[in-house]
């Protein structure tokens, strides 16, 4: 699996924008996030690419909770997308990088009074409305402040999809948005027009995570028509907007066969304008929020090989210097990854083993995979981590979160700096009582 700028160099090591990964791991330690500049872009621009070509009115806004710090922000700002964000941090980090306001997205299933006033007072250019009572709450606030708030409404609209159920968020049984099956999603609609401060510019969806099959984006898009149709007739609204969400898959392992951005834009597209025309309704600007399928594969993470252990009859445990508190992933959703020996690329696997963490856990990383003959001190590189291994990392059993390094033209800069121990107590308390 190489993917975007990776490849095999004369030494016979793994390299990604032009840099050898060895010397990574050599220059910036391990655990070491990695992200692939070419790929990342590349990848926001074939959204742009894809759906631009189907319809006049496209805004493509990138998920930012698979991945954020203020370099990623820079890059989509670069890259003229809009930027969805789902808490206070996401928004201050958008913010503290100089991210158009304009062109971010509040969702949250339980926005905090601070993060409203945190968006309004920013000039966020939608909050996305995801309970009866946010309404509410979200015109008072604007009031107070003075202003109105360009708000969607999110609607559950009733569709289960192959998908971890982690990860599943569309169906009626979900802690997310409105939903169709009752009356919550068309009351939402009511008590929002007739709020003096909001501004009901449209409906928002989303569906799950991971999704590699199609036909669950085009029901989306025929219930969601439908629902606008309905809304028109009752209630005099004309939807300017309609998001879409993201959750398009991508390939984690080799057997993978994901729908590719062209295709997926072509289903949600043609299924628009038959549902639109059938219902004689406007064309509404598409709004997506990609955020997996941008990001996931431009990511890899290098670590360090520590001890090898064979339990003969049973099988061989690969051990390396990170884990679970680095990619939650498998422990999650039993995710799976491919990986390869970064200073040994060019060799045959010959060896089948299980790569395992090095936490207080069973901490499995990878199951059961072949790799090539592998020794303490080799550099184990695992693909497709750019999408929720670092926006999911934690501090288990104390160990700093990793570096992430961008990579490009075989120039490779620092976006995170790698924490320390004395991070790890900076916030710690000890109550005077408890002194000596």
């Amino acid at each position: 699996m190489l993917l975007g700028t990776q490849r095999i160099n004369e030494a016979g090591h793994l390299c990604v924008g032009g840099c050898d990964c060895v010397d990574l791991a050599e220059r910036f330690g391990t655990p070491l996030y990695v992200i692939d500049e070419a790929l990342l872009r590349e990848n926001c621009r074939t959204y742009k690419r894809a759906f631009g070509e189907r319809l006049d009115s496209v805004e493509i806004c990138y998920a930012g909770k698979a991945l954020l710090c203020t370099a990623i922000c820079r890059i989509m700002e670069q890259e003229n997308l809009g930027l969805d964000v789902a808490s206070a941090g996401e928004l201050y980090t958008a913010l503290k990088a100089a991210f158009p306001p304009s062109r971010i997205k509040l969702h949250g299933n339980f926005k905090s009074d601070l993060e409203i006033e945190m968006a309004l007072d920013a000039g966020v250019g939608r909050l996305v409305i995801d309970s009866l009572s946010e309404i509410g709450r979200v015109n008072e606030t604007a009031g107070r402040l003075g202003k109105r708030a360009d708000v969607l409404i999110r609607v559950t609209p009733g569709i289960r999809v192959h998908t971890h159920h982690y990860v599943a968020t569309g169906h009626v049984d979900s802690k997310f948005g409105l939903s169709l099956a009752s009356s919550m999603a068309e009351e939402a609609v009511a008590q929002a027009m007739a709020a003096p401060n909001l501004v009901l510019q449209g409906f928002h969806c989303h569906i799950g995570s991971q999704i590699f099959g199609l036909e669950s984006f085009a029901r989306a898009a025929e219930l969601m028509t439908s629902f606008m149709a309905d809304m028109h007739r009752k209630h005099g609204l004309v939807s300017h907007e309609l998001d879409m969400g993201g959750g398009l898959g991508i390939a984690y392992q080799d057997e993978d066969a994901p729908p590719t951005i062209k295709e997926l834009s072509n289903v949600i597209c043609s299924t628009l304008v038959k549902c639109l025309a059938d219902h004689d309704l406007p064309m509404p600007k598409l709004i997506l929020e990609p955020g997996r399928s941008i990001v996931g594969t431009p990511g890899l993470t290098l670590y360090r090989v520590g001890p090898v252990k064979e339990i003969p009859g049973v099988r061989t445990y690969v051990t390396v210097d990170g884990g679970l508190s680095d990619n939650p992933r498998p422990a999650l959703y039993d995710a799976q990854y491919e990986a390869t020996v970064a200073n040994k690329a060019a060799q045959a696997r010959s060896t089948v083993v299980r790569v395992a963490g090095k936490h207080c856990e069973t901490d499995t990383l990878i199951p059961e995979i072949a790799l090539q003959p592998v020794v303490e001190g080799d550099i184990l590189a695992i693909f497709c981590t750019g999408a929720y291994n670092y926006a999911m990392a934690s501090n288990y059993n104390r160990f700093p979160r990793p570096a992430m390094v961008l990579v490009h033209d075989g120039q490779a800069e620092v976006i995170v700096e790698r924490e320390s121990l004395e991070d790890l107590v900076r916030q710690d308390r000890i109550p005077p009582r408890l002194a000596k």
